[in-house]
């Protein structure tokens, strides 16, 4: 039908003309109540954002002489974020003399990339950024479920076990660390 036609019916009903596909040939319109079909859009907008899961950032913090419990801890905690969906930030944060044993804090950094690789993998390579050591991990795209996550964990607990000496050895660090030249006759304080 003719526009002019099409708007003499929308108006004798009392409803709006709608111009639905305006790049087919010939244009399609549909004869409408314009705010009724606006509230109900606006609602089903509403819904869709509802049920999204938004994806954060999560940001995980040690030091380079984390003790092994607490390590093992923190890689059980950034497996449960990567399987909730959500990035991790892993941050290995250095202080004072720990910042001539920066090895340590690569060693193990990658050795968490190792245990969490079945869950995730690295978005953002270990990098230093001022006292601070950080890499980014995100979930793997094929993800089997909770299922097969929550079988993972003691597999990897084993696995860490044998490999816990990279993290002990840093505890005598401040005091080997100490310069020659400041080892005076006073002798009595390390710090």
């Amino acid at each position: 039908m003719t526009p002019f036609d099409a708007l003499k019916a929308a108006k004798s009903q009392g409803l709006d003309l709608v111009e639905v596909a305006p790049t087919a040939n010939p244009p399609v319109c549909r004869i409408i109540n314009y705010g009724k079909y606006l509230y109900q859009l606006s609602k089903r907008q509403h819904e869709a954002r509802k049920n999204q899961k938004s994806i954060g950032l999560k940001e995980v913090k040690m030091r380079p002489r984390t003790s092994v419990h607490d390590f093992e801890t923190k890689r059980n905690k950034i497996i449960d974020f990567l399987q909730e969906g959500a990035k991790v930030k892993v941050t290995i944060m250095f202080r004072g003399r720990e910042m001539a044993h920066r090895d340590l804090g690569f060693k193990m950094i990658d050795r968490l990339i190792e245990e969490v690789g079945e869950n995730g993998q690295v978005e953002a390579r270990p990098r230093l950024e001022g006292p601070n050591l950080t890499a980014i991990l995100a979930p793997k795209k094929a993800a089997g479920g909770k299922s097969g996550g929550s079988s993972s964990r003691p597999a990897a607990s084993q696995t860490g076990a044998p490999q816990a000496s990279p993290v002990k050895p840093p505890a005598p660090v401040p005091v080997v660390a100490k310069p020659a030249g400041s080892q005076g006759s006073s002798g009595g304080s390390i710090g």
